[in-house]
């Protein structure tokens, strides 16, 4: 990252970057502290030098070590009379931030502002700062670059998190195929009705075991809920056979993961079979167009020629539609959940697939409405030094039973 982060300082013409963490979790700060569980705290990155991260309380002291970054400390700071003599929060902001800036060698001049701060202490703090000779310009760009190639441990992490991805998605087919059919077509376990909160349930404990969180939820989306592609899917729902059945999940670790399989209980009415085949096939093109070099567009470009080609409207030959292919094709994945490489035309630099990154490929259709459905497939694939790696390569039936036991 440093490189990358070094030329996006030279480019905005700062002497160095500073990522904030008013809260913890923050991807920018995250990108350099790890799993540390920190609450106020920064990394001043100067430019070509090492980066220091500023911790202000003694109690996350171990936390902060075990980092390996260098340290600037409460007592280094002086945060204890900074604190007394600054009541107002922008005021000591600034006192910290510029005793953090002389501390790592940096004089006066342009920075760069990353991460998370409340917003009106960040501001009052940088108005500060520019009377004592500071300005700053924005380095949210310039990390989300130097985010996108992600590092030997960063993809190790992700391949962690996608392994409990697919105890979760297993035990959800497991459920499923384990499941009675009740009059009316509705589905039963246990002398249960199966509904949505019941699946939800198993993800989450797998998750909980594995020490990952869900801060963006997830998505089993039965039938007409599945139609349209964010429903998360309403927890008092009952599922049916016949129905299409999204199971998208996307937990994070220190990274993120996020991985889709549409199911269906039962014989797939003809409709749905015929999208199922067409996703599918679209993953496999997409599967052997993704490589260094490519675009994020250049991809999505292909996926709607195919899905067109066999009578689907897309976002190309109907911009907006609601649908068919409604969707853009995947999205880098990492710190944050949707990170760069971009799949959208007009993207740049920022669409350059290239090695080291880690992307989804996940084509979809819909058809919403009350007798609708939905289809989605999504894979993990990591731009290795020898390729592309599908780090999902599981059962992409629509038959649960597909998918073994334990």
């Amino acid at each position: 990252m440093s490189a990358t982060l070094g030329s996006e300082l030279e480019r905005l013409g700062a002497v160095a970057l500073v990522a904030l963490g008013g809260e913890g979790g923050d991807p920018d700060l995250a990108a350099f502290a790890g799993a540390a569980k920190l609450g106020e705290a920064f990394v001043v990155a100067p430019r070509g030098g090492a980066p220091r991260l500023a911790f202000l309380t003694p109690m996350e002291r171990d936390e902060a070590a075990a980092t390996g970054l260098a340290l600037l400390a409460p007592e280094t700071l002086d945060v204890a009379r900074l604190t007394r003599e600054h009541t107002e929060p922008g005021a000591l902001l600034a006192a910290w931030l510029a005793e953090a800036l002389r501390w790592s060698g940096v004089a006066p001049g342009r920075v760069a502002l990353a991460g998370s701060w409340p917003a009106g202490a960040l501001v009052a703090a940088a108005g500060e700062l520019e009377r004592a000779g500071w300005s700053f310009v924005s380095g949210n760009e310039a990390m989300r670059r130097a985010r996108k190639r992600k590092r030997p441990g960063e993809v190790e992490e992700i391949l962690r998190v996608t392994g409990a991805v697919a105890e979760a998605m297993r035990a959800v087919a497991g459920l499923l195929a384990a499941a009675t059919l009740r009059p009316g077509g509705e589905l039963a376990l246990e002398g249960e009705p199966l509904r949505v909160a019941r699946l939800k349930r198993e993800v989450a404990l797998i998750f909980a075991g594995h020490g990952l969180s869900q801060p963006r939820s997830n998505i089993v989306a039965p039938g007409e809920e599945g139609g349209v592609p964010h429903s998360a899917g309403t927890p008092e729902r009952i599922l049916r056979a016949g129905e299409s059945l999204i199971v998208d999940l996307f937990p994070k670790g220190t990274l993120f993961s996020d991985a889709t399989r549409t199911f269906c209980v039962g014989s797939p009415p003809e409709p749905l079979a015929r999208a199922h085949a067409d996703a599918r096939a679209a993953l496999d093109q997409a599967h052997r167009l993704t490589r260094a070099g490519a675009t994020g567009w250049e991809l999505q470009e292909a996926t709607c020629k195919l899905l067109g080609a066999r009578g689907w409207p897309t976002q190309v030959s109907h911009p907006g539609t609601l649908t068919g292919y409604v969707h853009g094709l995947g999205h880098g994945v990492g710190y944050e959940l949707h990170e760069l490489p971009s799949f959208r035309k007009g993207a740049g630099e920022d669409g350059l697939l290239e090695a080291g990154d880690v992307v989804t490929i996940e084509p979809g259709l819909y058809e919403p409405g009350p007798s609708g459905f939905g289809v989605r497939l999504e894979d993990v694939v990591h731009l290795g030094p020898d390729g592309a790696e599908n780090l999902t390569p599981w059962p992409y039936d629509l038959d649960p039973r597909a998918w073994p036991r334990g």
